[in-house]
Order: C-alpha cells, then sequence, then structure tokens
C-alpha cells in the first residue's frame, strides 16, 4: 500500500492544519468556506458560485456513495479545493460510477483529510472568510504567503464559467426529466423496469425564456424545464438587444460566483431588460436585479452555504428551509424606497433573501429554490416566474410601512 501523502490548508492569518491528500497533489489558493449540508457533495463540488472557494464540509465522513454521471450541476467540478474530516473507503451506491478521490485526481482538484473541520468552521465564524492555500508541495510559509498576496474580489469568476455562445437547453426534452425510482408502486407482476422508466414525463413547452449564465447550474435549467419553460442560454456578456431578439416571454437571470459589485456589464445589461420583460434572478441574479434596480451589495463575514437555512416570505409569513451558496448580500437602505420591497428574509441575521418590484413584473430570491440536492420548500419560484409571465404582475409583496 503507498504511504499517505502529507497536505497542508494555510490561511492568511497564520493558521495551518496538516492533513492527508486525496485528489490531485497540486496547489491552489481560494477564499476559504464552510457547507453544512450532509449530503450532496458531488453537486457542491460543481457549482459554478463555488469558483475560487475552497470548500470544507462540517459533515464528518464525506464521499460514502461516490459520484455518478447525473447529480453533476456543471461539467467539471469547480472548487479550487476540498477539505474534509474523513474521506470514506468505500464507496457504497448502485449509482455509483467512481471513487471521489479519483474523481478530484482525474480533474485536478486538490483534497485534504485528516484535519479537525469542526476547529477549522468555528475559526471561520469567528475571523470570516479568509484566503488560504492547499498545498502537497509548499512549505507552511510559503503557502501562507501566497494565500496572502491574492484576492478573490479581484477576480471575475463569471467570465471563467459562463458558456462561451448561445445554445438552447435540452431540445429533446431528455436531459431535464425528473429521475424518479419510488419502491412499492409497481405490481409484482409487472415488467421489468427499463431505463426510460426510472424517468417522469416532462409537460408541454408554456412559455420561452432566455436565460443568463453567470454560472449556471444544470438542475435550474431541469426545474425550468419540468415547470413549462423552453430556456435559450446565453453568455453573461451578451447585450440586451441580442436577448430581446427573439421576443422571448420571459428573462431568467442565474446563479454564479465572485463579487457581483464588478459585474458592472451585467448591471447595465439587466436595467435595459427589467423595462421591456419579465425578469426573475436567482442568487448572483438576484444581486445582480437589485444593482440594476439601484442597490448595492456588501460582503457577509462568513456567508451562507448548506440546506438548512430559514427565510420567512414577509408577505405571507410562509417559512421554508432553503438551499443556499453565497458570500454576498443585497443591502435593503441601499434600495429606491416605494418601487422595490424586500420580499424575504433570513431568519438567522435578517438579511435579504428575496426582492419585488412593486408594479413591474420582477422579482428574484438569494437562495436555490431548485435545490440540487434539497431541501425542496422553494420550488414554488418557478410556478410564480410563469404566472408572473402570463399575468404581467409581480408576485405580491409585502405591505408599505
Amino acid at each position: 500500500m503507498a504511504a499517505l501523502k502529507p497536505a497542508l490548508l494555510a490561511l492568511e492569518d497564520g493558521l495551518v492544519f496538516k492533513g492527508v491528500s486525496f485528489g490531485a497533489p497540486v496547489t491552489q489558493v481560494g477564499e476559504v468556506c464552510f457547507n453544512t449540508s450532509m449530503t450532496g457533495y458531488q453537486e457542491i463540488l460543481t457549482d459554478p458560485s463555488y469558483r475560487g472557494q475552497i470548500v470544507v464540509m462540517t459533515y464528518p465522513e464525506i464521499g460514502n456513495y461516490g459520484v455518478n454521471a447525473l447529480d453533476v450541476e456543471s461539467s467539471a467540478p469547480q472548487v479550487s479545493g476540498f477539505a474534509v474530516r474523513q474521506v470514506s473507503p468505500v464507496a457504497s451506491s448502485w449509482r455509483s460510477a467512481e471513487a471521489l478521490p479519483d474523481y478530484l485526481a482525474r480533474h485536478h482538484i486538490p483534497g485534504i483529510s485528516g484535519i479537525d473541520t469542526r476547529a477549522l468552521t468555528k475559526h471561520l465564524r469567528v475571523q470570516g472568510a479568509l484566503r488560504g492555500v492547499l498545498t502537497t508541495e509548499l512549505s507552511a510559509d510559503e503557502a501562507i504567503a501566497r494565500a496572502r498576496s491574492w484576492r478573490y474580489e479581484d477576480q471575475d469568476f463569471v467570465d471563467e464559467t459562463t458558456c462561451r455562445a448561445p445554445y438552447d437547453w435540452d431540445p429533446e426534452s431528455t436531459l431535464s426529466r425528473k429521475w424518479t425510482l419510488v419502491s412499492g408502486t409497481r405490481a409484482a407482476d409487472a415488467p421489468p423496469r427499463t431505463g426510460e422508466d426510472y424517468f417522469a414525463p416532462l409537460p408541454p413547452v408554456r412559455y420561452r425564456v432566455t436565460a443568463y449564465d453567470f454560472g449556471l447550474k444544470y438542475n435550474i435549467l431541469r426545474r425550468l424545464r419540468q415547470h413549462g419553460f423552453q430556456v435559450r442560454v446565453v453568455p453573461a456578456r451578451t447585450p440586451a438587444k441580442e436577448a430581446l431578439a427573439d421576443n422571448p416571454d420571459g428573462i431568467f437571470l442565474s446563479n454564479g460566483p465572485g463579487d457581483p459589485a464588478r459585474l458592472t456589464y451585467a448591471h447595465q445589461t439587466v436595467r435595459e431588460l427589467a423595462e421591456k420583460k419579465p425578469v426573475f434572478g436567482i442568487c448572483l441574479g438576484h444581486q445582480i436585479l437589485g444593482y440594476a434596480l439601484g442597490g448595492q451589495t456588501f460582503k457577509l463575514k462568513f456567508g451562507h452555504r448548506g440546506g438548512n437555512q430559514p427565510i420567512k416570505e414577509l408577505a405571507t409569513g410562509r417559512v421554508s428551509i432553503t438551499s443556499q451558496n453565497h458570500g454576498f448580500a443585497v443591502d435593503p437602505a441601499s434600495l429606491p424606497a416605494g418601487d422595490v420591497a424586500v420580499s424575504q428574509v433570513n431568519l438567522n441575521d435578517n438579511t435579504c433573501e428575496g426582492l419585488v418590484h412593486r408594479s413591474l413584473p420582477l422579482f428574484s430570491v438569494q437562495y436555490h429554490p431548485e435545490a440540487a440536492p434539497g431541501p425542496h420548500d422553494a420550488t414554488y419560484f418557478f410556478e410564480q416566474f410563469g404566472k408572473m409571465i402570463e399575468t404581467g404582475r409581480p408576485p405580491a409583496a409585502p405591505a408599505q410601512e
């Protein structure tokens, strides 16, 4: 058995965690953040919103069900590095096609295991998000120096993750079908299930929308199609005039990585689109819509990342548990009074989790209603997008004070 290769994770403030390498034995720099999800590591690894970040999982054992081809959220892992307490020595699932260490190694992503992820998470909660270096090659002092010389906010990660040319999502209606394997629902004498039998049929297309790809997750596209949307995906820098050329029924603004303040080109584009079409934004798309409407954002201390974030819808009082991944938030005080309302708040820290215009068909949410992985409390927003297109009116806004 080959000897385990040492690795270290060094933070900009001088704290160093020593462990064992898995994945690729290389050096990567990134913003170190933590995710509290108990499952869904493959979706986390492939979420483009994590571009430029080293993700620490708070759940102690990761990799136990391996990796498969259906659960990815982009074409490859997007994280800069991956830190866990323990990597499972066994990938135990009939759907698994590859072990997690092999998957990361194939995509040149470094991982570190055997570190105290509880202590690291507590440190990040107190100090805030920190720059770090995950390496098998550098000394601790060299790694700390490299971490200090890099700035997350200086990068335009959207340019790295957006598509290079427009495309139509799932024109054959095969990629968006909902995977459905329910035990005990088939007669004992039913014929054996086929591959096609594992997927629910899709509804007919009712709306045509243009989706701006700022770092788009596949499951957003799947959910849109599952709710009757035909989607044309366009690169992040597509001018408004070009997006409107085929007269879509609505505009969708995707999630994505990085500091929304840098994306001035997107602010202006969405400002033009908001005057002409219904607009729905998720995550980074929500923040960009905030800028387009005259608002600003600020950086959260350590962000919201995980599948257990409670939000409250102010117009109805409805509370949902949501999947989130963001390090910035819209500043409610910066929004124009009267026209734009904060529609939802995070019940942990009262930050803005949604926006709605009081007269124009525009709304957005900070979290991920498509929830890959779950929970699925907030999937109703895709239906709300369709209703907004049909009526030309925004969702209900909270009462004005």
